[in-house]
């Protein structure tokens, strides 16, 4: 049976350990050198660049987050070992992990290392998909010729070079289509290598949970369980019609992934349509000081983002999910665009404040869209805010200064709320 060492890329026949370095590090599948479509996904990212950057945290549980009234960003694997999870509120995370060193997120070096992968990515395949600042996609169809190996080889290869070369490691998942590639990248986290083949596809599936299916959250596993459907051998027993009539379109997809099918292709040229950051709360609120202080950090990320990417958006987006998981979504559009974190906030307050008695509210979010290029944000002057152009030099001036001396070099009141 095919193997190969993840350490060496030695490749050989079916073993325990390498033939050549001895690691015991090794993928082993029927289907190794056939498999073309991966997900790669960085392994707690946020907090793999803090430890990677600061080597006294190493061995210490790592929390990026803000301050006791804030929510986790993201955990390392040592405080999720403790029950520590992104959008769990800080105070809760501090109690299930006291020893925890709590970090503040610099978004401006977590994009920077992502475009060091990004460009290990794009020397494999030119069809690279991104999620997000920590995973991709990627369509290796053809490339084996170009570079002499496997898909598989060269997948291992690129995670030895994360690793060896930027200091951050990723795991990889290894299937036929999109759906089992991401599947795959889940199961042997962290420096995982997952291969989910052809042949065992079914097989793979028959009792695993639906709620295992990108895009399952809460309201959807809770309609699926009212059906009776928790596992993927439960969904076969439906017929298409039924699901369908049932669940919409999401039952006609939920038809072909219990048979592991999906067609869709991994798109390298999918443009930027919009930005947004949204968190859950662990207990629903209506506290109008702590969602404001939300609001403030959605913001942030959200023109983080879009200066990173060199774009400035018109629409100002605010998403808020009511304690009965209905939706209220309020946007509006701007005279001309923006990225700046400042307009971006008192924008989504705004739209927040007519409805802020409407809670309480379990999930908020921030949004940017209508994007276009940078210098399209002329940065005007507003004859109803004349103090808007001061505090947008005031914003390029900190960024400039946390760019220099760190993020936490200057920070707003606001942001610890």
């Amino acid at each position: 049976m095919p193997a190969l060492c993840r350490e060496c890329l030695t490749r050989f026949e079916t073993g325990r350990r390498c033939p050549a370095c001895a690691s015991p590090r090794i993928a082993v599948h029927p289907e190794l050198w056939d498999l073309t479509i991966a997900h790669m996904d960085c392994d707690a990212f946020y907090a793999s660049v803090e430890k990677r950057d600061n080597p006294e945290l190493r061995d210490k549980p790592v929390i990026i987050g803000g301050g006791r009234r804030g929510v986790v960003s993201t955990a390392c694997y040592i405080a999720r070992i403790k029950g520590v999870r992104s959008a769990m509120p800080m105070f809760q995370a501090l109690k299930l992990c006291p020893e925890a060193v709590v970090v503040r997120g610099r978004m401006e070096v977590y994009v920077k290392v992502s475009r060091q992968i990004r460009a290990l990515m794009d020397e494999l395949t030119p069809v690279v998909e991104p999620l997000s600042l920590d995973e991709a996609f990627m369509d290796l169809t053809g490339t084996a010729r170009l570079h002499g190996a496997p898909p598989a080889v060269m997948l291992a290869r690129l995670v030895k070079r994360m690793k060896d070369e930027i200091g951050i490691t990723g795991s990889i998942g290894l299937s036929h289509n999109k759906f089992l590639a991401k599947v795959a990248s889940d199961l042997d986290k962290p420096r995982g290598f997952s291969v989910i083949g052809q042949a065992e596809t079914m097989d793979f599936l028959h009792d695993k949970p639906v709620r295992m299916i990108w895009g399952i959250g809460t309201v959807s596993q809770t309609a699926l369980e009212k059906a009776g459907i928790r596992t993927f051998a439960d969904l076969l027993r439906w017929d298409r019609r039924d699901l369908t009539a049932r669940f919409g379109g999401m039952g006609e997809r939920l038809w072909h992934l219990a048979r592991g099918q999906d067609a869709r292709r991994v798109s390298g040229h999918t443009p930027v349509k919009g930005i947004s950051n949204e968190t859950t709360f662990h207990d629903d609120t209506a506290d109008g000081d702590i969602l404001d202080g939300h609001i403030w950090r959605l913001a942030e990320k959200v023109s983080g983002r879009a200066k990173a990417k060199g774009i400035a958006g018109r629409i100002v987006t605010l998403k808020l999910k009511r304690a009965n998981h209905s939706l209220l979504t309020r946007r509006t559009t701007l005279h001309d665009p923006t990225q700046t974190a400042d307009r971006i906030y008192r924008t989504a307050r705004a739209l927040y404040d007519p409805v802020a008695g409407e809670g309480p509210f379990r999930l908020l979010g921030v949004g940017l869209s209508e994007l276009g290029p940078a210098d399209t944000a002329v940065g005007a002057g507003d004859l109803l805010d004349p103090d808007a152009e001061r505090r947008e030099r005031a914003e390029r001036a900190a960024d400039q200064i946390r760019a220099r001396f760190g993020d936490k070099a200057i920070l707003k009141g606001r942001a610890l709320r």
